[in-house]
């Protein structure tokens, strides 16, 4: 029914982290598991054929030699190769919660005649000391629970999550989180992936989202699946700079908002949930 889906760059120590819990704490343990690993140098593609019998995976893996592609691009690779009715996509630096999976399927099959997103409510460390909360994100204290993938405390984040979960069960908002949801592979394919004008980062979740809304798609993002987001460790690298932005996010940012223009011609457009909505 569904399949999971992780596109992955150099990531090593928080992608372990993501495959062991998908396997452990989803309600669909035994689902098909796609990795995409792209020009990876850390040991990841050692480790993912080390682990693949373990973690029952699918690798897709492509060497230093390729055209970088990105997160949005591995999306693409992954889905390509899904065969089953749903897609789950999620970061390889996740930490999922208790039948976080079903909880999403839930929604979408509350919504049957719908092109839907659905996102999982995230907890993240406040890395970039951000003083705004946004719905469907909460950021807490980086020593909250451990913001590094050597002092996260696992346990302690899932206590914690269940009462989350009690206390604040059944809100949904209207909104979408990138890189991360459920989408039914119909509609995905629907709609044609990530655009690979933006890569290798920044401006193609939110171009895809704006395709999305322009064919009718709809976005909830569900208090009853939660993730815990170590907080861009795949983009922005902060361990490998001293806490700061990695050059290949940031020149993919400054490069990508002139794209992004030249596409659509004008900024995007927030709503009050920190959702992009659709140009008037």
């Amino acid at each position: 029914m569904i399949t999971f889906c992780i596109s992955t760059y150099n990531n090593l120590p928080y992608l372990k982290i993501a495959i062991n819990s998908v396997r452990k704490n989803s309600y669909f343990k035994n689902a098909p598991f796609i990795i995409h690993a792209e020009n990876c140098t850390d040991g990841t593609n050692e480790w993912l054929f080390e682990n693949k019998d373990r973690y029952n995976l699918t690798l897709l893996i492509e060497s230093e030699n390729i055209e970088v592609r990105g997160i949005g691009g591995g999306m693409n690779i992954c889905a390509h190769h899904v065969e089953t009715e749903y897609i789950m996509f999620l970061h390889s630096d996740f930490y999922v919660t208790k039948d976080w999976d079903i909880e999403s399927l839930k929604i979408a099959q509350k919504y049957p005649d719908k092109k839907l997103w659905i996102s999982s409510h995230r907890i993240e460390p406040n890395m970039f000391n951000d003083p705004n909360q946004r719905p469907g994100t909460l950021l807490v204290p980086p020593d909250y629970f451990g913001a590094y993938h050597d002092n996260f405390n696992q346990e302690e984040f899932e206590e914690w999550a269940s009462e989350f979960k009690n206390m604040n069960s059944n809100i949904e908002i209207p909104k979408g989180e990138g890189v991360s949801g459920l989408i039914k592979k119909i509609d995905w394919d629907f709609i044609g992936g990530n655009d690979p004008l933006f890569s290798p980062a920044s401006y193609d979740d939110m171009d895809l989202f704006l395709r999305m809304l322009n064919e009718g798609y709809e976005f909830i993002l569900t208090s009853n699946s939660l993730v815990w987001h170590f907080g861009a460790r795949g983009s922005h690298r902060l361990e490998e700079n001293n806490g700061q932005t990695s050059q290949r996010q940031k020149e993919s940012e400054q490069k990508n908002i002139k794209k992004w223009l030249e596409k659509w011609g004008q900024l995007p457009i927030f709503d009050q949930y920190g959702m992009i909505t659709k140009f008037n």
